[in-house]
């Protein structure tokens, strides 16, 4: 099958990944409960059916293989329950389900990389075939069976299933087999499998149905009517459909007449007929002329009121499309507005309107970055899956608490937080979670151990933690470990606060050995990194004995955001609102100076650096004298300092635009710069970044 054509690609892809994460909560789900119920197993062998026939059409065959014996796995248990597995066996069950998701999503990451597919298979099918000989007491060639009689035969197809719906595609859509079997697994949804029936049956793993589809059309028979009439809602919901035909018992063979196709597609309606159940009652020819239309007429789906699916998939490059063209508008507004054309005329009219044109600005904004946003539910479904391994690897007991679940995040960061979240949580339960049961009840905690993950709003950010009931952090070990790593020294004093931060340092770990999840540490530069990258930044809190907490603060988007524009001497900066926590007007006697020069403000009982924005970026033009300028109070993770700016311009929303990709060499981002932004006046002004601003100077 050619590869050419990308969008249905991406639709698999799509449609997989999907299944697969609603795959592996109900996996996890009947693991606890230690049981399949029979939704569980219909809903899986739905999964299988779907992830089978689409695969095969795609000529994924390993993909499709493994589905299929799966497949046939839960058709044996959909028609004898989940008592015929032993309980002896249910963990192997459990085991074996785990290893196929873990195959799918191999395999679809070699699809997605470009990739060759893994032709040796034959361990996990034996698997698979070695449990249902199990289950079945016979060879695994038996097991095939159920498989075969899932599906009713195409000829027995009439018998019991007196309700058609006949469907007709667009001419030249192409792949009518393909949107044949979509449509197919869209009515699994809405009427069980064994309830209704189509022709031809093969259509899901045979291209060569394609042709036979798009001359006579693409036919599905019910048990019942209300069957029938819910699966029109799919058919008018579909694209490519020209027309539809609804077929009823009253019926007779001879009556094509209604159908208003082209001459071309009249014999499209003709192998339907013969496919009326023999036990209809025959009617005279007048009647059947008389008989009224709604009981076998091709309607055109377009003039047909039916429900439409609310919800669409969007390429998330078109939504970064959007979000620059809503970027652009709001630079544009502002220019148009802030025009200095516009000093010293009095417009009332013009200033009406462009009040209203900021508002329809910042709504459009609101939904242009509402369409981004998604919630962090299936990040955080995935950290369960973690959990479970580690418990069964490193014979430990835990459980993982989501709180927050639904709190939205910008599509980009949702995909960037997923990796530092699991490292985060791999090291609560390597190196937080304690080894032994009975040190736990001796220390009065609960035998099993506990892994919160939360997600909060606050404002423009979302606060993410990962926190654990296990030991939490050794000040001793960690100090004597970053010690001989000469990240401390001996016979200095540091604090509990010092002690943490070493956590965060490059190749920094508490393990004396490296191991498949490695210790707490390693690599948790990287999920510092990775956080600062998207604007974030990560703090840690720990008591021993009680636990240890991670505590994630990222922006809700990196497109657009609240800032607030400063300047110094002649040039224009931008700090992040939520970085701000106070600003003050002082005078000299109010700094305090520190053995090395350095200046200090008092502020609630506690003393902060004071860093000058005019000293650290060499400002010719900047002010000295702190009585004429201002004092920021800056916040940003666990670092909390004081900024000294000329004046402050006032509150602005800004379009965050990237800086180029050469000044990386200069290493920029390290010197407190995180991006710039374009003014109304068409200047441009540098965003500050808060965290790496103090550490720059």
């Amino acid at each position: 099958m050619s590869m050419g054509n990308d969008s249905i690609l991406d639709a698999y892809l799509y449609e997989t990944n999907g299944l697969l994460e609603q795959l592996d909560s109900i996996v996890l789900a009947a693991e606890q409960a230690d049981a399949f119920s029979n939704d569980d197993i219909n809903t899986i062998f739905r999964i299988m059916h779907t992830v089978k026939g689409s695969s095969a059409m795609m000529e994924f065959n390993s993909l499709m293989t493994i589905a299929h014996r799966a497949e046939d796995l839960f058709a044996i248990l959909r028609e004898q329950s989940i008592s015929i597995v032993p309980e002896s066996l249910r963990p192997e069950l459990f085991d074996l389900l785990f290893q196929t998701i873990d195959f799918f999503r191999q395999e679809i990451e070699h699809i997605q990389n470009g990739e060759a597919l893994t032709d040796n298979i034959d361990t996990l099918l034996e698997k698979i075939n070695s449990f249902i000989a199990q289950i079945q007491g016979t060879a695994p060639a038996a097991a095939e069976e159920p498989s075969g009689g899932s599906e009713p035969a195409a000829a027995d197809a009439p018998e019991g299933f007196p309700y058609g719906l006949q469907v007709f595609f667009d001419e030249g859509c192409g792949m009518e087999n393909l949107r044949a079997f979509m449509l197919v697994t869209s009515i699994h949804d809405i009427c069980p499998e064994e309830d209704f029936t189509f022709e031809p049956a093969d259509v899901e793993h045979d291209p060569a149905t394609s042709a036979l589809v798009a001359q006579s059309g693409f036919t599905m028979r019910f048990r019942n009517r209300t069957d029938r009439d819910n699966a029109v809602h799919s058919v008018t919901g579909m694209g490519s459909v020209r027309t539809y035909q609804t077929m009823d018992p009253v019926e007779t063979p001879a009556a094509p007449a209604p159908q208003p196709a082209p001459a071309a597609e009249q014999p499209a309606s003709a192998p339907a007929q013969p496919e009326t159940p023999a036990a209809q009652q025959p009617a005279p020819a007048p009647a059947a002329a008389a008989a009224p239309a709604p009981q076998s007429k091709a309607t055109p789906v377009k003039t047909e009121n039916h429900h439409k699916e609310s919800l669409i998939s969007v390429s998330l490059s078109k939504l970064d499309q959007l979000a620059a063209v809503v970027g652009e508008i709001v630079i544009t507004e502002s220019m148009v507005t802030a025009s200095p054309d516009l000093k010293g005329l009095k417009l009332d009219a013009f200033t009406k309107s462009a009040r209203q044109l900021r508002k329809l600005t910042d709504e459009l904004q609101d939904v242009a970055m509402s369409l981004r946003m998604v919630p962090v539910s299936a990040t955080f479904q995935k950290m369960n899956r973690i959990v479970r391994d580690m418990c069964k690897k490193l014979d430990k007991q835990a459980h993982l608490t989501l709180i927050g679940e639904d709190t939205e995040v910008d599509k980009t960061i949702v995909d960037s937080i997923g990796d530092p979240i699991m490292h985060i949580v791999r090291n609560s339960m390597d190196h937080g979670i304690e080894e032994n049961v009975e040190d736990r009840i001796a220390a009065g905690k609960d035998p099993v151990g506990e892994i919160v993950l939360s997600a909060r709003h606050t404002g423009s950010e979302v606060i993410i933690e990962i926190r654990d009931d296990g030991q939490g952090v050794n000040d001793d070990a960690v100090l004597a470990k970053a010690i001989r790593q000469g990240l401390a020294f001996e016979g200095v004093e540091y604090s509990h606060k010092d002690i943490l931060a070493f956590l965060l340092a490059p190749g920094f770990s508490t393990n004396s050995e490296v191991t498949e999840f490695s210790g707490r540490g390693v690599g948790m530069d990287v999920v510092k990194k990775n956080v600062e990258d998207i604007g974030g930044s990560v703090s840690i809190t720990s008591e021993q004995g009680k636990g240890m907490t991670t505590t994630l603060k990222i922006p809700l988007t990196m497109a657009i955001m609240d800032g607030m524009e400063v300047s110094v001497g002649s040039s224009i900066f931008t700090i992040p609102i939520h970085n701000i926590r106070q600003s003050f007007r002082i005078s000299q006697k109010d700094l305090i100076s520190d053995a090395s020069d350095g200046e200090l403000f008092k502020c609630m009982g506690e003393f902060y650096p004071v860093v000058r924005m005019r000293d650290l970026y060499q400002i010719e033009d900047g002010r000295v004298n702190v009585e004429e300028g201002i004092l920021i109070w800056l916040e940003a993770g666990e670092l909390s300092y004081c900024l000294f700016v000329d004046e402050l311009l006032g509150e602005q929303q800004v379009v965050v635009k990237p800086l180029p990709s050469y000044l990386n060499s200069f290493n920029i981002k390290r010197s407190g710069i995180a991006g710039c932004t374009i003014l109304g006046d068409g200047n441009i002004s540098l965003i500050l970044d808060v965290n790496n601003l103090y550490q720059g100077q």
